[in-house]
């Protein structure tokens, strides 16, 4: 068994559902203690974070990820228990398998060996672990790089070992993430009886013209690095739950997902615009949870498409699809922030897996990237 597998099925094996680490963060730092990291715990509220740092010279590369998972789902759906890592057909299955402890895993055995086979380097290596990526992203990796930014730490490269590979290990890196901008929007209109609509105003009729505008728009053409902007509605809700009462109230809640080609701002404006062209009593309350962040061609985006290139002879695609990730919290410091982690076929959903001969492909792709940068 590669390390790099034995390590994986142990962090598997730790029930961390977000926001809880189950163990996670003590393990690792045991590891890392071994290579005379400084270690470092951060805890925000519930959340267990840590920062640990093997070196004071710049330039300084960060390996960051997760610890938490989501929820398992049903657990009669699995084949298997999903905190019991299971090797079936050349797979390793178990939550977390690809979202990301085997990432983790990766980055940990990567920078094992390559301070074992440098222990002179020229810069240092740290790792930005969080318990918080796949719930709220409050008390997480937005805090640490805070606490960071405000000592005047300075990160220079960072890589995320989301699961960024699409059908092969190494054929697509992530370069950005669009934004995430929710809306919650409140229709009013007239509670009454449906017998007497004329004495009442139905806010699920009122919005009916207003949400064929918003489902049609058409947001932006995107750019040469973004996709073009989508709008989708999550939730709709409107009635008492009685058949004969016409509701006095509509909720929605949707979502935009944005790139470089349009702002917040600019969204937000022709959203309120079509509202009140339809001349509706509207209450509207936006959340952002990230701008969209972009990484252009640099050393690390070299680096990390040589080192694919050496070890599985792909030419990877520069990509910034997907949902967000902890980037869109590291990269405004400036840091050269890229996504590169296993396969995503399967995460998220029952029976989650990742291919076994790429834990020590992703390993030994981690490894050349430390060495490309630092010499």
């Amino acid at each position: 068994m590669s390390t790099t597998l034995a390590l994986t099925e142990k962090l598997i094996r730790c029930e961390s559902v977000t926001p809880h680490d189950g163990g996670c963060q003590e393990l690792i730092s045991e590891r890392l203690k071994r290579l005379n990291f400084r270690i470092e715990p951060m805890k925000f509220h519930d959340v267990k974070n840590l920062w640990a740092r093997h070196g004071t010279a710049s330039p300084l590369v960060v390996f960051a990820g997760h610890t938490d998972v989501v929820p398992t789902g049903p657990l009669e759906d699995w084949e298997t228990p999903p905190f019991e890592p299971t090797i079936r057909d050349g797979f390793l299955y178990g939550r977390g398998a690809a979202d990301m402890k085997s990432g983790l895993a990766a980055m940990i055995i990567a920078a094992e060996n390559f301070i074992e086979k440098h222990p002179n380097y020229a810069g240092s290596i740290a790792f930005l672990i969080t318990s918080d990526e796949e719930g709220a992203s409050i008390h997480g990796t937005k805090r640490v790089v805070e606490t960071l930014v405000n000592r005047n730490e300075k990160m220079d490269y960072c890589i995320i070992g989301e699961a960024s590979s699409d059908k092969l290990l190494g054929d697509q890196i992530r370069v950005g993430r669009r934004g995430s901008l929710h809306g919650k929007l409140t229709i009013f209109g007239k509670q009454g009886h449906v017998a007497f609509p004329e004495k009442a105003m139905n806010p699920i009729h009122m919005i009916a013209p207003a949400l064929k505008d918003l489902v049609s728009t058409k947001w932006d053409e995107g750019n040469d690095y973004f996709p073009p902007t989508t709008f989708q509605i999550s939730n709709i809700h409107g009635g008492t739950g009685a058949s004969n009462v016409i509701p006095g109230t509509l909720e929605l809640t949707f979502n935009f997902r944005f790139g470089t080609a349009s702002s917040m701002a600019d969204l937000q404006k022709r959203v309120t615009h079509i509202l009140e062209k339809h001349e509706l009593q509207f209450d509207l309350q936006w959340d952002l949870s990230g701008q969209p962040f972009l990484t252009k061609q640099g050393k690390l985006i070299d680096c990390v498409k040589k080192s694919i290139q050496e070890t599985v002879a792909l030419d990877p695609i520069l990509s910034t699809g997907g949902g967000t990730s902890d980037g869109r919290f590291i990269a405004p410091t400036g840091t050269e922030t890229i996504e590169l982690g296993p396969c995503n076929n399967t995460v998220h959903q029952v029976n989650e897996c990742v291919r076994v001969a790429d834990l020590e492909i992703l390993t030994q792709i981690y490894e050349r990237i430390l060495k490309k940068l630092f010499f």
